[in-house]
């Protein structure tokens, strides 16, 4: 059984034994290739400036769950994979970390990332950190990261700019437990992110978007049965979590399709072109899929500056009546006395035209005051618990991607109290290390995606290090929240 508890430091670096295997002009691996071949778990590849070929095949690249291999830029270095039909392809990795890296003009996919076809035993726990993917040589159904039966992964602080014309920024079919946050997308084609083919339990978080598309947020597709994950998945997309994100333009920056459970929550869209929402069902057989339904969006911004055909495009084989509709602001800049959006189902305790009074909208700032009419007027949710730029929401929150009001208690750790946790992802114990002697008692409790605490530990004053045992929780993503006798100091998600 492995737990998610999604990254929020590697101890990689820290480990006995590791080497760094140096790549680059005058290193001892001039390429990565034969890096590759020599490296073993703990170990890190340290690439130095440079711009090296890609077309690039790497297979069962694992490190374990003590000893992630590491693959990243040189302090200070510039590494770019320029072309190739990928730039890497990686299948069956496991416990891979890659940082810093950039990938450009590939006519297939930017880097690929699959399970080697083996649905049963897929690839897994891989973290990708401050990379940039760019400039597709291609104009099809090409990606910037292709995902193919991933699971317990995060893709965060990485930038996706100009993909192909039919093609993602990220693709995932039949990935399960990720999380995609604090990344920047920009001129994509069809999509931003794709999540089909069974995806499951994914968080998409704190990201923000600037013509992200036909459809920003595809959540859901149309996939071959072939290949699904698992194969028995009467969905495309199930349990996804879109939270504080935040749209400017694309033709529809939300798209519902063949998806179910699925929670849009605290974003902010802005000048959306064509539709807000469309609601679409593109795998039917109603002896195994469910039709599009049991899904929500609340607490949400919808800023437009003119009227549209229609907010919502609802397509047949769906489920429309089942969806749910709460406390989101919706304001027509153009129109004061705009009718309000056409939903398929009444919406509870929505606003209508009254401006949510962003700060300057134009430079991409779209925080609010304390007086704005979107300030405590969301509905209390389990989740998400920090807005865009990590304020903790209120009680009740505010509606968008920015808390008005944010929980001054959760904040940046003092540097006398800083910590690290590891292994992470983990599949089952997880070790704490504190920057020195705590001087007081400090209480650690860790949280499920609906906010109840299902374990605790006190770290008595004087320890340096402890464990936690989760071995017996189910996958999924968990919050950690640390705190001592003056409150919580800050709640950070794994």
């Amino acid at each position: 059984m492995r737990i998610s508890v999604i990254l929020l430091f590697l101890s990689i670096q820290q480990l006995l034994h590791a080497a760094t295997l140096h790549v680059g002009p005058g290193q001892t691996y001039p390429t990565l290739s034969p890096a590759i071949a020599a490296v073993t778990p703990g170990d890190t590849i340290l690439i130095h400036t440079g711009t090296y070929p890609g077309g690039l095949f790497f297979a069962n690249v694992q490190g374990n769950a003590n000893q992630w291999i590491t693959i990243k830029n040189a302090p200070g270095a510039t590494v770019v994979f320029e072309g190739g039909n990928n730039a890497i392809q990686l299948s069956d990795p496991a416990y891979l970390w890659i940082r810093g890296l950039t990938f450009q003009h590939q006519t297939g996919n930017g880097v690929n990332i699959d399970d080697g076809g083996t649905y049963a035993t897929p690839a897994h726990h891989v973290v990708i950190e401050d990379c940039i993917f760019r400039d597709m040589a291609a104009s099809g159904n090409n990606d910037l990261l292709k995902l193919s039966g991933l699971d317990y992964f995060e893709i965060r602080n990485c930038t996706f700019e100009n993909g192909a014309a039919n093609g993602s920024g990220i693709d995932m079919v039949g990935c399960h437990h990720g999380l995609i946050r604090h990344n920047e997308f920009e001129s994509l084609g069809s999509n931003s992110i794709q999540a089909k083919g069974g995806t499951e339990w994914i968080s998409i978080e704190g990201n923000f978007f600037r013509d992200g598309g036909q459809r920003t947020l595809n959540l859901g597709g149309s996939t071959g049965l072939e290949f699904f994950r698992p194969d028995t998945a009467p969905f495309e997309a199930a349990n996804l979590q879109v939270y504080a994100n935040i749209f400017v333009g694309s033709t529809a920056p939300i798209a519902y399709v063949g998806a179910v459970n699925v929670v849009v929550a605290n974003n902010t869209f802005y000048q959306p072109e064509n539709w807000v929402i469309r609601i679409l069902q593109e795998t039917v057989d109603p002896d195994r899929f469910l039709p599009c339904g049991d899904n929500s969006f609340i607490n949400n911004i919808v800023w437009l500056e003119e009227d549209l055909n229609s907010e919502v495009n609802i397509g047949p084989n769906t489920a429309p009546e089942t969806f749910t509709f709460s406390n989101n602001l919706w304001f027509n800049a153009d129109d004061a006395n705009w009718a309000g959006p056409n939903l398929p189902v009444p919406e509870t305790n929505g606003l209508l035209n009254a401006d949510p009074l962003f700060a300057t909208p134009t430079n991409a700032d779209f925080s609010i005051p304390s007086d704005s009419p979107a300030a405590g007027a969301g509905l209390t949710l389990t989740a998400p618990a920090f807005d865009f730029v990590g304020n903790g929401y209120a009680i009740p929150p505010s509606i968008g991607a920015f808390e008005a009001n944010p929980v001054t208690s959760l904040g940046v750790l003092p540097e006398t109290l800083s910590w690290r946790v590891f292994p992470n992802p983990t599949s089952g114990i997880v070790f704490l290390e504190f920057g020195k002697p705590l001087e007081k008692s400090v209480n650690m409790q860790v949280y499920n995606a609906s906010g109840v605490m299902i374990a605790e530990r006190v770290f008595s004053a004087g320890l340096e290090k402890g464990t936690l045992d989760l071995s017996l929780l189910p996958g999924g993503i968990y919050w950690l929240q640390i705190g001592t006798g003056n409150g919580r100091l800050i709640v950070k998600k794994l």
